[in-house]
């Protein structure tokens, strides 16, 4: 049986939008909308989808950053709806890490990195400051960066070297769980395997699970074991890494896999055409009924605009929305 780390579990997060000198609530922003996903443990689960999708409200939802509307998160099988606030920052928060998109806004200018990396360790630990520099100095041994350097400030790095920091920083208290937003988007093509190498080496060496946010199906393909595709608050599609890419079932991530794949020559002789997607995703605030995305599918049929399609196993754990399937 597959050992289960986190667990979501119909997970809704609605924004209020508020009008008016009152600030009464004219509406919702149905960032997510009941989704359910789990994340074993030593294995990667990516979430994808255009901007507005739901993915980073999820990312934050499991980060304790934004409180979920409905639904529950389990951690190794507990309930954390039922944990104390002080529990939450005992037993929850320091098992997890994370690491930002932009390597330059994503640490202090001021602070020197032996302090960017020992934060979390001093606000979560009593050390003293010779365990402090002996711990930040092996976590930046572990990211192939010179302790030496640990006295520089990050603008003194380049974006790669600056990202290392960053993973050295999510996982100076040993977590359990990283979530990785966006890791290697703001980076150089050349430096982007750099990254995704030594994440994949870390994983390995410490049994780590992580959450990986992207939209760049590269890096997805590369990282994840598991991929849940989100259309406007909605997984989609979800299975195992391999498996979606080469019989992705849900139009939605045929377009996404066909946007991010040049369709080659013999592709075009063996019937492989290129799948565009017209429009642009329709406000969260007022999704359309039926199928969310049937407003841009080409396979759409009537009952699309009516029909809710359920996200159902068609073998195998993989998993689709959608009426044809």
């Amino acid at each position: 049986m597959a050992d289960v780390l986190l667990e979501g579990r119909d997970l809704v997060k609605h924004y209020p939008v508020k009008k008016g000198l009152l600030q009464r609530t004219v509406g919702w922003v149905r960032a997510v909308d009941g989704i359910s996903f789990t994340i074993e443990r030593g294995r990667t689960l990516s979430l994808v989808g255009e901007s507005g999708a739901g993915k980073t409200t999820t990312a934050k939802a499991v980060l304790l950053q934004e409180k979920p509307t409905s639904g529950t998160i389990f951690f190794e099988g507990q309930d954390l709806n039922l944990l104390s606030r002080a529990q939450l920052k005992r037993e929850y928060r320091p098992r997890l890490g994370s690491v930002q998109q932009n390597p330059w806004s994503s640490m202090d200018p001021r602070m020197k990195v032996r302090d960017v990396v020992a934060e979390p360790l001093v606000v979560n630990t009593k050390q003293s400051k010779q365990q402090l520099r002996s711990r930040v100095a092996e976590l930046l041994e572990e990211v192939g960066l010179n302790p030496e350097l640990s006295e520089n400030y990050p603008h003194e790095f380049s974006g790669g070297q600056r990202q290392r920091i960053a993973v050295a920083r999510a996982m100076a208290l040993n977590p359990s769980l990283v979530v990785l937003d966006e890791p290697v988007s703001a980076l150089d093509v050349s430096i982007r395997a750099q990254i995704m190498n030594l994440l994949k080496d870390l994983q390995g060496q410490y049994n780590l699970s992580y959450l990986v946010i992207a939209h760049n199906l590269a890096t997805v393909r590369y990282m994840s074991h598991t991929v849940a595709i989100m259309y406007l608050g909605k997984i989609v599609e979800y299975g195992e890494g391999e498996n979606l890419f080469l019989q992705p079932l849900h139009p939605y991530t045929k377009a996404l896999i066909s946007a991010s794949m040049l369709t080659l020559p013999e592709d075009e002789e063996k019937g492989v055409k290129q799948v565009i997607l017209s429009g642009e995703m329709p406000s969260p605030m007022n999704p359309p009924p039926g199928c969310r995305f049937h407003t841009r599918c080409t396979e759409a049929m009537p009952e699309c605009s009516q029909t809710v399609p359920e996200l159902r196993d068609v073998g195998g754990g993989h998993k689709v929305a959608c009426n044809r399937v």
